[in-house]
């Protein structure tokens, strides 16, 4: 199959044609580093993660670039409110975001910009947008007039009105029109700023994308990736911004992961029904919830419940529980993606048919029978799960995780009770050997003898 897209722009899927087929350039909206990442925050993570890899087994080579924002007022408020220097927080939020984002099995970006250190490429870009007659000076600020642009709204297909009505558009005096959004804005003393032509001051959100994109991956690109809610005001002004500046197009596909929901309802603090991803890896492992958020189109929204973590975590178990019964076969072929996984893939990224596929690997493997069917079918399990980003621990090490909350036997005591419940069975005392092993269950450990000897897992 070829590569196709849905891609935002024209409202319809697309094959895919780089601009350079040697290598394709991605750029996806990161994180504002002033809290702890949300699992709103992680959908759109995993889901270009597991684009990365697949344009990895396609092209030669991939540039994604991920940004970090690391001026913003959001960020501004939070270090006022915790007392704490700026500095501090954005380091400290930006190494959480990263344990994160690794115990999610997502591959770090190859470039990850931050905004701080591209002060002068947005200058450079607002400085161009004002000698082309699209952005004006008011009021110690940078404004870019969104009337300058005709086809403004093609991302969003809105107009100008629903557009204004519809989004947080700051209405200030020194606008010329209601929807002119910010690219400078002037600092006082206690805020973070830059010397510029127009004062000292910072960026406006928008701009440090366009910059950061036209830094690593030039004017235009292949794929501009993000969240839907990020359609409008955002990508929309990443467009004018770019595209007015140069002279040229930008990205040439977009695409958006949907709307995340929390058990059917909008997620909230309010609600108690807001999760970051360090509170759901207290409860399960990275990988149950990287299949948990591959379970649904990214294209369409998804709903977050308890009952799909538990039903991810019981398939990662089914896939690890075949690997284990091959565990000393070397596989074979393993830089082969099958072609059922790769066909799903390439077909606007259909994850729950390439995740179907995979529990089908699985079942061959389980009924492998030769040790050169089970080398190859072990082979085409983890490669299926390379390109999905699963199955990238030792099998036993999945069996053993212990969320860091609560208190659970630890891996030295399984393994002593599980010695003293051998000794029992030796000496034929089996009510004993029982009694252990229903210790360990009430433990959450379950024990599975073999012909090789006894294993165990925790539930």
């Amino acid at each position: 199959m070829s590569l196709a897209f849905y891609n935002t722009l024209t409202r319809r899927k697309e094959p895919f044609v780089p601009l350079d087929p040697k290598c394709v350039g991605m750029y996806v909206c990161g994180p504002t580093v002033y809290d702890s990442a949300h699992i709103g925050n992680a959908r759109p993570i995993i889901v270009f993660d597991v684009l990365y890899r697949l344009l990895k087994r396609l092209y030669p080579a991939v540039t994604y670039v991920r940004n970090i924002t690391d001026v913003d007022d959001k960020i501004n408020a939070r270090a006022k409110e915790n007392k704490e220097p700026i500095s501090a927080l954005t380091a400290r939020t930006t190494e959480a975001f990263h344990a994160d984002i690794d115990a999610l099995n997502a591959l770090r970006p190859d470039v990850e910009p931050r905004a701080t250190a591209h002060i002068a490429q947005m200058i450079a870009m607002i400085g161009k947008l004002l000698e082309r007659g699209h952005a004006y000076e008011a009021d110690g600020h940078v404004l870019f007039s969104v009337p300058s642009m005709p086809d403004y709204g093609s991302l969003s297909r809105r107009s100008q009105d629903e557009m204004i009505a519809g989004a947080r558009v700051e209405v200030a005096p020194y606008k010329r029109n209601a929807a002119d959004f910010v690219l400078w804005k002037p600092s006082s003393d206690d805020l973070p700023g830059w010397d510029s032509p127009w004062g000292r001051g910072r960026p406006g959100w928008h701009i440090e994308c366009s910059a950061m994109s036209r830094e690593y991956l030039g004017v235009t690109f292949d794929i501009h990736g993000g969240g839907q809610d990020l359609v409008f005001p955002h990508h929309e002004n990443e467009i004018a911004q770019s595209v007015c500046a140069h002279g040229q197009p930008f990205a040439r596909y977009w695409l958006h992961n949907g709307y995340l929901m929390v058990e059917g309802e909008k997620m909230s603090k309010s609600l108690g029904n807001f999760f970051t991803v360090r509170d759901l890896l207290d409860q399960a492992p990275g990988e149950a919830i990287r299949l948990a958020m591959l379970a649904a189109h990214y294209h369409q929204p998804f709903d977050w419940t308890a009952e799909g973590l538990k039903q991810a975590r019981t398939g990662m178990d089914r896939l690890y529980l075949a690997l284990r019964t091959v565990a000393d076969i070397p596989a074979e072929g393993r830089d082969r993606v099958p072609f059922e996984v790769m066909a799903a893939l390439e077909d606007d990224l259909n994850t729950p048919l390439a995740i179907a596929h995979l529990h089908d690997l699985a079942t061959q493997l389980n009924k492998a029978v030769t040790t050169d069917e089970k080398a190859k079918c072990k082979g085409a399990l983890l490669a299926a799960g390379d390109v999905l980003g699963v199955l990238q621990q030792d099998v036993e090490a999945w069996f053993r995780w212990v969320p860091q909350a609560g208190s659970a036997l630890s891996d030295d005591a399984v393994d002593d009770l599980i010695n003293r419940r051998i000794e029992a069975r030796k000496a034929k005392n089996f009510a004993e050997a029982d009694r252990i092993r229903k210790e360990l269950a009430d433990q959450g450990v379950l024990l599975e003898d073999g012909a090789g000897g006894t294993t165990w897992r925790r539930a």
